[in-house]
């Protein structure tokens, strides 16, 4: 069964009945793969398109490549691997010899011997072993010859070139879903192009587009789960559709009627895979299921290992699941990361349920990040610190999961509370206040229930570290002053009554925030000094410093000058002697403070971006906002900057979800230069500048701030990074590897510069960036 490649049929397939979306740099890439390597393997999980893109790259095979023609050899159905090579002796459309094995396969090679030509084995899982075997025949007696496979794990064969073949790349969670955002996203795409296929006249609307947006998004952006979805358009809208995803198994059926049975649901695709599973790779597959969002081998060991599945087992069942492609792994951070996509983690959620050990393996999950969350505790104050804010970020989902859990058992409410306030620090460097106060105020009121309506009960102190936290949160959220007043005079009277000093010292810290948000920087500055000593006296030097920073910060902006400067340069000291960076991130803020006072805008511009760059990898948007006001303030004659940093302000203060529009004590300079840089510009200009501040992303913004547009023209410093990447070759995971980003991060980098300079594939992108360097691609 040859083809003429030339035409972009295969085999007398025909055309493709749908279009193939979003895979324009996939099917370039396979295509230079081809070039070069004798077999090319097409991995990655059931329903993500690895069968349509061969196709594709297929019949865009050309016959200067293939001469003799493209063969497709499609092994779905088979099981029994003597069957093999008659099956591909079928595809070349030659006689099976009538003896089973050996023979048929010698046939084959002597067919393909003399060939130029390109042979397609798709689906070959099941009979992996077997497909392995006859390929390394195939290619060892005919040298002219090419194979294109697609397989959920690779045939692992001397010279094979595996490509994963990721889901398409979704909308990001922090940008905006109107029209214009989602304009061009592959996933969203996907939806509405097989939607309006079963709906005439279906068109993204602004009201569906943020139902779409986190459709797919919760669909991982898998083709297959993506094409059922918009299948049910017919008789639900999208919003209708993403409510009942909740059981994405039963609603996403009814694929196409002469499809085979596991391409008809979601469920049947999903049993194939688990079919394929060996005993410990299932139960690894069900247990690991806990897990939200990613996790590493430590914590895999941790809570999913036992005498049933020990240490040993469990590393042979997850090379097993990651093989399979059930697994996904990255490397971050000098470490290994393994994830499962939602629909295949559901899978193996709804089998952990059936086996009657959810709880128990939930609750080695609670343990297991409760014991992560004391370690980053009492090593937050050193060189640890921005790796431990790094890697609890990343296991935010997995936090989550572990605080419902404690709400959801009654009697675990105080372990989710200890859980909820280790480290401190978390949800207000994370800019994650409304979060934060969400999982206290839940947890408190459970807890006050577990105790019988008695607040003291044992282990009080955990109980009253959570109120105080939540206070603070609120105070950092933007909540009326009469309202946190009289919430830390109830945790000041309980701390005094239990003889709680530590809490005590934090309740007069946030006294001094509040001192400070009235302009009252004497008071403040005695109740941070007072603070301060009891921490001393404690023996806790971090929040010590914390205190000294904040009494830096409040002489440097309304008190003493020489003050503010002694402490900066205390606080600089322990820093650099500890290796800590967040409080050295204030220091420097208080610093730009004091340029500012002293008028030098360029000092204060400097210190305050050199305070961003500390204080930006924890996320910290609070104290970053207050450095960008800082750097407004420092451009008053140049209007067109002061109002777009304006607009970034606005963006920053959104993020944290609070009532805040400036830090309190900011207020009123902020209001002035607003009505300044409005006058000197008018309306019209100030509200465009503005938006271009406003409707971005954060590292947009920020890029903007800090003056990071060097590099390629056109694009902003990150794009520029990723832009060079991708002409060095580099896969989205490998940039997301060498930048330290999410891998969907940087495949939206990528479609948002391809989208910025009109190009369709990374291919033209890579030789654009070369000629921007004068240099031959």
């Amino acid at each position: 069964m040859g083809t003429g490649a030339a035409t972009g049929t295969i085999a007398g397939l025909g055309g493709e009945l749908t279009p193939l979306i979003g895979r324009r740099a996939e099917t370039a890439r396979i295509a230079g793969l081809l070039s070069g390597a004798r077999l090319v393997t097409l991995t990655g999980p059931g329903g993500v398109g690895k069968t349509r893109l061969a196709l594709r790259a297929a019949a865009e095979a050309t016959r200067s490549v293939f001469p003799d023609g493209v063969y497709l050899a499609g092994l779905a159905d088979l099981r029994d691997p003597e069957l093999l090579a008659p099956s591909v002796l079928g595809a070349l459309d030659v006689a099976d010899p009538g003896r089973p094995g050996a023979d048929a396969a010698a046939v084959l090679a002597a067919r393909l011997r003399e060939r130029r030509a390109l042979l397609v084995l798709d689906n070959c899982e099941h009979v992996i072993d077997a497909c392995a075997r006859l390929t390394d025949t195939l290619l060892r007696a005919a040298p002219g010859l090419r194979v294109l496979a697609t397989s959920r794990q690779p045939l692992r064969i001397a010279g094979e070139q595996v490509f994963p073949v990721e889901p398409l790349p979704v909308p990001d969670a922090d940008a905006g879903h109107g029209l214009r955002a989602l304009n061009g996203n592959p996933a969203v795409a996907l939806f509405v192009d097989r939607a309006a296929a079963v709906l005439p006249g279906f068109a993204l609307t602004g009201s569906d587009a943020p139902a779409v947006a986190e459709l797919v998004r919760r669909l991982d952006g898998l083709p297959f789960a993506i094409e059922l979805a918009a299948g049910r358009v017919r008789s639900l809208t999208p919003q209708e559709i993403l409510k009942r995803l909740t059981d994405r198994f039963a609603l996403l059926t009814g694929g196409s009627s002469v499809a085979a049975d596991r391409q008809r649901t979601l469920r049947a695709l999903i049993d194939w895979s688990h079919d394929l599973c060996t005993a410990p790779e299932r139960l690894l597959w069900a247990r690991a299921s806990v897990f939200r969002g990613g996790f590493d081998l430590e914590s895999l060991e941790r809570v999913c290992a036992d005498a049933e599945l020990p240490p040993a087992a469990l590393l042979d069942a997850l090379d097993g699941l990651v093989t399979r492609s059930i697994v996904n792994c990255r490397h971050v951070h000098g470490r290994s990361r393994y994830h499962m996509l939602e629909t295949v983690r559901e899978y193996g959620h709804q089998r952990l349920a059936a086996s009657g050990s959810l709880d128990t393996l939930r609750g080695r999950h609670r343990d297991r990040y409760a014991e992560l969350t004391a370690r980053a505790g009492q090593e937050w104050f050193g060189p640890r610190q921005v790796d431990w804010f790094t890697r609890l970020r990343q296991d935010h989902p997995n936090l989550r999961a572990a605080l419902e859990f404690c709400l959801e058992r009654p009697g675990h409410a105080r372990a989710g509370l200890a859980l909820a306030v280790s480290p401190r620090h978390y949800w207000m460097t994370a800019g994650l206040l409304s979060e934060g106060r969400h999982w206290l105020s839940r947890l408190l009121a459970a807890d006050a229930q577990d105790d019988g309506g008695d607040p003291a009960g044992p282990d009080a102190t955990v109980r009253l570290q959570a109120q105080v936290t939540d206070t603070y949160l609120g105070i950092l959220n933007g909540d009326p002053e009469a309202d946190v007043g009289h919430a830390l005079a109830a945790c000041e009277a309980a701390a005094g009554h239990g003889g709680h000093r530590r809490e005590s010292a934090w309740v007069r810290h946030h006294h001094g925030i509040l001192a400070v948000w009235r302009g009252d920087f004497a008071n403040a500055a005695e109740l941070f000094a007072r603070a301060r000593t009891e921490f001393r006296e404690l023996g806790c030097p971090d929040a010590a410093l914390e205190c000294r920073v904040k009494f830096a910060i409040a002489h440097a902006y309304g008190g003493e000058a020489a003050a503010a400067a002694e402490a900066c340069d205390e606080v600089e000291a322990a820093a650099l002697a500890h290796g800590e960076s967040w409080l050295h991130g204030m220091a420097l803020l208080a610093r730009a403070l004091l340029a500012l006072r002293a008028g030098e805008p360029a000092g204060a511009t400097a210190r305050a971006g050199a305070a961003i760059a500390r204080l930006r990898p924890f996320q910290d948007w609070w104290d970053v906002a207050m450095c960008v006001e800082v750097i407004a303030w420092s451009t008053r004659d140049a209007p067109r900057r002061a109002a777009r940093l304006l607009g970034v302000l606005h963006l920053l203060w959104e993020s944290l979800g609070g009532r805040l529009g400036a830090a309190p004590f900011m207020r009123t300079q902020h209001l002035r230069l607003d009505a300044d840089v409005r006058e000197a510009l008018g309306a019209a200009a100030f509200d465009r500048e503005f938006r271009r501040g406003a409707r971005t992303t954060v590292d947009e913004a920020l890029a903007y701030v800090l003056d990071e547009t060097a590099g390629v023209p056109g694009l902003t410093k990150r794009e520029s990074q990723v832009a060079e990447l991708v002409a060095e070759g580099l896969t989205n995971k490998d940039i997301a590897a060498r930048l330290t980003i999410a891998q969907r991060t940087a495949e939206n980098h990528v479609e948002r510069i391809l989208g910025k300079l009109g190009f369709t594939s990374r291919t033209q992108l890579a030789v654009w960036t070369y000629e921007q360097r004068g240099e031959l691609p």
